[in-house]
């Protein structure tokens, strides 16, 4: 078996998990309402702790009358505190949304970066937020971790950790390179409608038979 100390699978087993959820969900994408690359940045840092139907909610209002970074860095951080206030943390992402606009606008003639350094270097922007960025705007193979990535990866044996940086980096080894671009929204959307945090769907799920922690009960 092909494993390494963190995971319980072998990489035959994860390419069957992946085949089975590529045919599944054809089409794995956020689930984040934007109008575009910009918007989408905005939404991704509005769903830190905090889920997409939330942010969605917000957005639905927000993207209407602000889609630009001008619109954004007119309305103010205290105005659009007042429009975000009914997610997580909204203070301090309406901090980061109003100077990450202006950076990106001073600093990137209002484009989105599309490598880790410089995104990462924007207020807000974490590994997880930059993962996502790269992989939806630009096509590369990253692979973000969130909470159902983390519980499915442990739940179907691809690692052992709760580290997201260690999940990361065993996903990356399991994980055939084909299916890279999409397994964490693969994993997101099955955690998000089956393989949920409180009573996951087990006899409803298309991997119960090579779930690790099925064939633990």
């Amino acid at each position: 078996m092909q494993k390494t100390d963190h995971m319980f699978q072998n990489k035959k087993v994860a390419e069957e998990i992946c085949k089975r959820l590529s045919k599944h969900i054809p089409d794995p994408k956020s689930e984040l309402n934007h109008e575009s690359e910009y918007t989408f940045l905005v939404a991704v840092v509005m769903s830190a702790q905090t889920t997409d139907i939330q942010v969605n909610r917000v957005t639905k209002t927000l993207f209407k009358e602000c889609s630009t970074i001008d619109d954004i860095l007119r309305l103010g951080q205290e105005k659009l505190q007042e429009k975000i206030k009914s997610i997580g943390f909204y203070k301090n992402k309406a901090k980061h949304i109003i100077e990450l606009s202006k950076i990106l606008k001073e600093k990137y003639g209002g484009k989105i970066p599309n490598n880790r350094e410089a995104l990462e270097s924007l207020p807000g922007v974490g590994r997880k937020t930059a993962n996502v960025i790269l992989n939806a705007l630009f096509d590369q193979d990253t692979i973000a971790i969130d909470t159902h990535v983390l519980r499915l990866s442990k739940r179907l044996g691809f690692s052992k950790s709760n580290d997201p940086l260690k999940v990361e980096e065993d996903l990356e080894k399991i994980i055939p390179n084909k299916y890279k671009r999409d397994i964490s929204n693969l994993l997101i959307l099955h955690g998000r409608y089956t393989c949920k945090a409180q009573r996951p769907q087990c006899d409803k799920c298309l991997l119960q038979d090579i779930c690790y922690e099925y064939k633990m009960k």
